[in-house]
């Protein structure tokens, strides 16, 4: 790997915690508009996990980040981890804490926390794939991290998840400017081999922000949501496949 430091991704003082508390922090004081009525923020009410995630599995360097956009609802909204699927985090990661509540609930989107029944689809596939090809969460965290680009999920009245990448242009630049700064922060900590986007939007955001890198592989794999046809179709074995193409040789079992 090419170890040449960019100017753009400076090696932080900070911790994974640090950049992360003041990430949540700094979204907390933005306002957003109608469609959005509800606004979950999970570094701070479900900051327990989150904290106890990035504690266990965010120390080491050169590894892969893997990107995704924001919280799902039954997800990292839940347990405070990205693509945290509750039992995924809870019995194979062995990521467990407090999840209290936001300060206003949306009565048809309820925090649960580790009690939610539901699966969340995405992280259900990305970390069971995860399992299958690593066995445990210590092999898998050997070569990847999983992060999210904005910590906040978007709620409409009826409840539907509205994505970061529909919100008004303003809004959008106030809450991208402080995610692109976490991202740069937290990729100096990390000094990753590879930044690879979780979907065409986190892609995007890893391209903008850092554009062709010479200290890292910058690229994409296909997003393991069941809105997507081609990962119905057999996401573990696509992903692979995308893997393989960008050079990386998975140290599975």
């Amino acid at each position: 790997m090419n170890t040449t430091k960019s100017p753009h991704v400076p090696s932080s003082g900070s911790s994974l915690v640090e950049i992360s508390r003041r990430l949540g922090s700094a979204v907390d004081v933005l306002h957003f508009a109608d469609p959005v009525t509800h606004v979950y923020n999970p570094l701070t009410y479900a900051r327990e996990p989150h904290e106890a995630y990035l504690r266990s599995f965010g120390h080491l360097p050169d590894r892969v980040i893997l990107l995704g956009m924001n919280p799902g609802p039954f997800g990292m909204v839940q347990t405070g981890v990205p693509f945290g699927d509750v039992a995924m985090v809870r019995d194979w990661m062995g990521v467990t804490g407090r999840v209290d509540r936001p300060r206003v609930e949306h009565p048809k989107r309820p925090i649960e926390g580790f009690s939610c029944a539901r699966s969340e689809v995405s992280g259900a596939r990305l970390y069971g794939w995860a399992k299958e090809r690593f066995q445990t969460a210590q092999r898998f965290f050997e070569q990847f991290f999983v992060l999210n680009y904005c910590p906040l999920a978007f709620l409409e009245d009826s409840g539907r998840n509205r994505t970061p990448d529909k919100l008004p242009a303003t809004e959008r630049a106030a809450l991208f400017s402080l995610c692109d700064q976490a991202l740069i922060e937290a990729v100096g900590v990390l000094q990753p081999r590879m930044v690879l986007g979780v979907g065409h939007f986190a892609h995007g955001r890893v391209i903008k922000v850092f554009g062709p890198h010479p200290a890292f592989v910058v690229g994409t794999i296909l997003h393991p949501s069941p809105a997507s046809p081609a990962a119905n179709r057999g996401w573990a074995n696509l992903v692979e496949q995308e893997l393989r193409a960008l050079g990386l040789s998975l140290r599975g079992v």
